[in-house]
């Protein structure tokens, strides 16, 4: 399992490095999914640029990006074609009724179980917490993004407490339950 969950993406060279050590290859083989479903709102819209420009400036080649906007589900041998899934963030309610009305959360969970590897931009990371009912369910916790004081840094207690909050420079890493879920970042 590899899961970053952020507020604001790979904002920081430390969550720019973690992303990198869990891709595990040469990032100009990687191969990207690029989820912008969520920004449906001008502000969302707006951010959808940086987004695509974290993939790139850690290495990852342009050509080697698919974009993939939810119209459709996505059979999991399809999906583990991706070294990466990338959502961004936007809409959380809008993302997840996509979600689950194509069935790629079928598809996206048993990616992630089979170590495929997720990154979550706020609302791309909300969806796999207790915020809204549908949940992907893999964080058993409200998953709080854009805060102003965020967890510690370390490895964090399991079960999770009831609500995790996360700063734009903060990530939720999570490799595998109980014990690989760490706060990196501030």
């Amino acid at each position: 399992m590899r899961v970053l969950l952020t507020s604001a993406g790979l904002e920081t060279e430390e969550i720019k490095g973690c992303f990198v050590d869990m891709a595990g290859k040469d990032m100009s083989d990687v191969k990207a999914l690029f989820i912008p479903t969520a920004a449906i709102d001008p502000d969302a819209i707006e951010v959808l640029p940086k987004c695509m420009n974290d993939l790139l400036k850690c290495g990852v080649l342009g050509e080697n990006i698919d974009v993939f906007d939810l119209h459709t589900g996505m059979e999991l041998e399809k999906l583990q074609q991706y070294d990466v899934v990338y959502l961004c963030g936007g809409n959380t309610r809008y993302l997840l009724e996509r979600i689950n009305a194509t069935g790629f959360h079928d598809s996206l969970m048993a990616y992630i179980n089979d170590n495929g590897f997720v990154i979550g931009v706020s609302a791309g990371s909300i969806i796999f917490a207790n915020n809204l009912e549908n949940n992907l369910g893999l964080a058993d916790t409200k998953l709080d993004v854009h805060c102003i004081t965020g967890e510690s840094r370390g490895k964090m207690a399991y079960p999770l407490k009831k609500n995790v909050k996360l700063t734009n420079t903060c990530a939720l890493v999570i490799r595998d339950f109980p014990d690989g879920v760490e706060i990196i970042g501030e």
